[in-house]
């Protein structure tokens, strides 16, 4: 069975360039045989900001917006972050996206599409820490667009890009397929 991805949008600010991205990320991975790929939006979701007295490990009932967060997010088996950097770090509604849950995310994969005046490589760098503390495993190879010098005159990024998110795609559908059966053997633990 082939892998269930999210593509996560994690800017959810108005005007952001993230949503132009990410359907661009989409178009280019429903050309795959290899995965099943879906939007998983952030602005479609209305997260509180965290502010749950337990940590989400032992929290046993979630508020309903939390709650359709976690379905999504439980019901794939890897994730392509399309992610902007905002001063140097991941956008605050992201890391709050990632806050508010804890199970759902460990034992899969993670790639990146960054995008910023340098290619959103720092949230990038920011987004491996804070997955690993998740038990989410990240590939390597990312896709990088930087707003001024790798998108056309039509505002998508170039061939160059697209090159890049086959290759970090490859890794994804890999690992995710790798640990896939990684959560069934502790399924029966």
């Amino acid at each position: 069975m082939n892998p269930r991805i999210a593509i996560v949008l994690g800017s959810t600010r108005t005007g952001r360039k993230g949503a132009e991205i990410a359907a661009w990320a989409l178009e280019i991975a429903k050309t795959r045989a290899d995965a099943e790929f879906t939007l998983a939006d952030l602005a479609g979701y209305e997260l509180p900001l965290y502010d749950d007295p337990l940590p989400p490990m032992r929290r046993s009932a979630l508020p309903p917006p939390v709650r359709a967060w976690a379905d999504v997010i439980s019901a794939h088996d890897g994730y392509l972050f399309v992610t902007a950097e905002y001063n140097h770090g991941i956008p605050g509604a992201l890391k709050n996206g990632i806050d508010q849950l804890y199970g759902e995310w460990a034992d899969k994969a993670a790639g990146f599409v960054s995008y910023g005046v340098d290619g959103g490589v720092r949230a990038v760098e920011q987004l491996r820490q804070v997955l690993g503390a998740l038990r989410v495993a990240t590939v390597s190879t990312a896709t990088s667009i930087g707003l001024f010098a790798d998108l056309g005159e039509d505002g998508r990024p170039g061939p160059a890009q697209e090159k890049t998110l086959h290759a970090t795609l490859d890794q994804l559908v890999s690992w995710s397929r790798a640990l896939s059966a990684e959560r069934s053997r502790a399924a029966t633990r």
